[in-house]
């Protein structure tokens, strides 16, 4: 859970104009306590009214005065968030804690990693840094200050930043009016440790992972660093070329010529073949989840996917023991003229109702195709601003007929990526619309998607879903990492994501959908007493001719 729900600076007065114009009921922050330094106060909004909750600090433990104890402000927010009806006043009503404010970040600069810990921050600048690489940190023991952890070597140390009276510094000697300048006066002028070992700062440690709600000021952050370095090899470019360094690449011959390994722990295979034949059950498809739990299980991020533990596949691939809680992907590469058999092989064994779209794999308006033992009617099309919808029958020896619901995004261009997100946004939201209905009946195939090479646009696709799956389940308030997402999916399936424009189109396409996410949060927000509703805002499109 993020802690940007801690407001250092703000007084009681400041909490409850914060509270009342920009939050909702159930919205609070937690900030210092104005009466008792040392202590917190914990502000909530309750309709159009705030609360103060004293939260006391002993030394020792924190708690409300009775009640609970906890060690750290963040454990006992998190416990009075997740638990609702513990919190309560005196007279029994509950006190309930919905929404954090999120306080503003202290700078956009890409060294600033927010909430990690600190044995989180050595990891990585043990494992991925290098001699004079540092990053900032909010500090986990106090709220409001800061950590700047710096690489020295093969140690790593930590030094404390205090806020006060809106200056920073580091213990005494020089403020400053900004992390940022902090930071760029000790690079010139480096810090020297009791034990006499100096602490240069060379490098910074950029961090992706961000709040989704500072995704403006991201993207604005990476596109002034391409910008300002003179080879255009800075922000989106340095962060995609890192994400390169770290995957493996083979030449795989059987994958239409296309220059990366097809990962065997998730590769779907055929079973209704001749096993005479080798490589019979072979097709170039891989399953692709959202493994969340990606992080504790690849401690080391240049491992090699292809040693992700038997609990790893496990997660992955819970769609074939019961329903899957989650969404599946099956990304595969566009058919070539010996594989359609194989193709509609997998989308039998699979139960797929939905596929995403090169060799023409289906027959034209009212005609039927056999391929092998699959036979497929086309019996409808509509055609959309942005795509075709068909609707095929297929069936496989002669099986009972299934509905196949083909999306067929039409205006992706040959090299680089749509001009504008809004379309790629329209086009996710009925995809996923129509699998929802699908569900409905009972059943939760994968959804396929396939591009030629099943990589570039196929990746670029599931990562946009992906993320805007999670901020809708998490709140705009929750984290999101970009280029650790690329990483994830590309240990089940190789290359997801081609290129830097694909990479950056994530970042448009996730920073679109945001912006609008909040138009229409306002727009509820201020039709409320109205009691009408907009529902009429949606993403825009600025390539499509009849908008």
């Amino acid at each position: 859970m993020s802690r940007r729900w801690f407001h250092p600076s703000v007084s009681g007065v400041q909490a409850e104009k914060l509270l009342l114009e920009k939050g909702f009921d159930g919205s609070f922050l937690a900030r210092y306590s104005s009466s008792n330094p040392g202590a917190f106060t914990l502000s909530v909004r309750r309709y159009d009214e705030v609360t103060h909750i004293k939260i006391q600090n002993n030394g020792d433990f924190l708690d409300l005065y009775g009640g609970e104890k906890f060690a750290t402000l963040s454990e006992l927010v998190q416990f009075y968030t997740e638990n609702n009806g513990q919190l309560k006043e005196k007279n029994g009503q509950i006190i309930e804690l919905k929404q954090p404010l999120i306080c503003a970040e202290p700078t956009s600069e890409r060294w600033f990693h927010g909430s990690i810990s600190g044995l989180e921050a050595e990891k990585l600048l043990l494992r991925r840094g290098k001699n004079g690489s540092f990053l900032v940190r909010e500090s986990q023991s106090k709220p409001g200050d800061y950590v700047l952890t710096v690489r020295t070597d093969d140690k790593v140390t930590h030094v404390m930043i205090r806020l006060q009276e809106k200056k920073f510094d580091i213990g005494g000697g020089v403020k400053f009016t900004s992390l940022s300048e902090l930071i760029d006066y000790y690079k010139t002028n480096p810090m020297v440790e009791k034990c006499g070992t100096i602490v240069h700062l060379r490098q910074p440690f950029n961090a992706t992972r961000i709040t989704a709600l500072d995704i403006d000021a991201r993207v604005e952050q990476l596109q002034r660093e391409n910008l300002s370095n003179f080879y255009g090899k800075g922000g989106f470019w340095e962060e995609f070329e890192s994400l390169q360094q770290q995957e493996c690449r083979h030449n795989f011959a059987r994958n239409a010529g296309q220059k990366f390994e097809n990962l065997d722990h998730t590769r779907v295979k055929l079973k209704d073949v001749d096993e005479s034949l080798p490589g019979s059950e072979y097709i170039n498809a891989n399953y692709i989840k959202h493994l969340i739990e990606y992080n504790e299980l690849t401690d080391d991020t240049n491992s090699q996917s292809s040693e992700l533990s038997n609990q790893a596949k496990d997660i992955l691939f819970p769609h074939k023991t019961s329903h899957c809680s989650s969404k599946v992907y099956i990304a595969t590469q566009g058919c070539l003229p010996s594989t359609i058999q194989d193709f509609w092989n997998m989308i039998w064994q699979e139960n797929i109702r939905v596929i995403r779209k090169c060799e023409r794999y289906w027959p034209n308006l009212n005609e039927q195709s056999t391929f092998g033992h699959a036979s497929v009617k086309n019996v409808s099309e509509l055609t959309m601003v942005d795509y075709t919808l068909r609707e095929l029958n297929f069936s496989w020896r002669n099986s009972e007929e299934r509905k196949i619901f083909h999306y067929h995004f039409q205006v992706w261009p040959d090299h680089g990526t749509p001009v504008n997100p809004g379309g790629v946004l329209n086009f996710l939201h009925d995809v996923n619309a129509r699998q929802n209905d699908i569900k409905k009946i009972g059943i939760n195939p994968p959804l396929c998607i396939h591009c030629s090479a099943g990589i570039g646009r196929t990746g670029t696709f599931i990562v946009i879903d992906m993320i805007l799956d999670h901020i809708d389940k998490e709140g705009m308030e929750c984290e999101i990492d970009i280029q650790r997402t690329i990483q994830m999916v590309r240990s089940q399936r190789s290359g997801l994501v081609q290129t830097e424009a694909q990479y950056k189109f994530v970042y448009l396409a996730v920073q679109h959908y945001i912006q609008t996410k909040m138009k229409r949060y306002q727009a509820s927000q201020k039709t409320a007493l109205a009691g009408r509703e907009y529902t009429n805002i949606n993403y825009i499109n600025k390539t499509s001719p009849n908008k």
